[in-house]
């Protein structure tokens, strides 16, 4: 159910031994420093994606089934620790380029052409952060800016300025866990403070393909 916070967490969605499995059956994809993108191609990655429990959270959030388009691994970890800015998810996989306005700029990442899309498009998005080791205190959980998503699309001057006057929330989760949340909320997370890994798979649902008039997501 979506909340006006435009985020949620869920304890113990999926059990621990399905969580080893995942671990074990995705320990061979090839990651970059933070993590990999682009894994819906892969069968558990896309198994997990599809799962029953995942897909009532996320179409309870947006109204209608849930279908998932993009999936994106990320691996905190003693040896790959990185820290991200406050910032908001404004780009899209498309299967085209379109001169439509409000869509751009674009880039091309690993072959799929994508474009900071409008709120109109993204407001039609949910995230779905499924966690694959507990997000504690100590291993740089994901802060947010509590309703930031109901702004719309902001400049980097204009999170900054959320960022000063809203108080953050730390999402700390455990294994197996899920957090819902809306790709205009405002969020960062800091280095972590220890050895513990923190990896997440980082699920988009839309309930339809055609986000815009025209306009269709790519399954990446």
């Amino acid at each position: 159910m979506a909340t006006p916070d435009g985020y949620a967490l869920y304890q113990a969605v999926v059990p621990a031994a399905e969580i080893r499995a995942l671990l074990h059956e995705t320990r061979s994809i090839p990651r970059s420093r933070a993590g990999a993108r682009h894994l819906l191609g892969h069968a558990p990655v896309a198994g997990i994606a599809r799962e029953p429990r995942l897909l009532a959270i996320a179409g309870g959030w947006l109204g209608a089934p849930a279908l998932p388009f993009r999936v994106t691994l990320f691996d905190k970890n003693a040896d790959s620790n990185w820290l991200v800015v406050w910032h908001q998810d404004t780009a899209l996989p498309l299967t085209a380029r379109t001169a439509n306005e409000g869509w751009g700029p674009w880039s091309s990442k690993e072959g799929i052409d994508y474009a900071h899309a409008p709120a109109s498009a993204l407001e039609r998005v949910i995230a779905l952060r499924l966690h694959l080791d507990d997000a504690t205190p100590e291993n740089g959980p994901l802060r947010v800016l509590s309703g930031t998503h109901r702004l719309g699309v902001l400049t980097d001057a204009q999170v900054n300025e959320q960022a000063r006057r809203i108080e953050p929330q730390a999402c700390c989760i455990q294994a197996g866990g899920v957090m819902a949340m809306r790709p205009l909320l405002i969020h960062a997370s800091s280095k972590s403070g220890g050895l513990q890994p923190r990896r997440v798979l980082h699920i988009e649902y839309t309930a339809s393909m055609e986000i815009a008039s025209g306009i269709y997501l790519r399954a990446a």
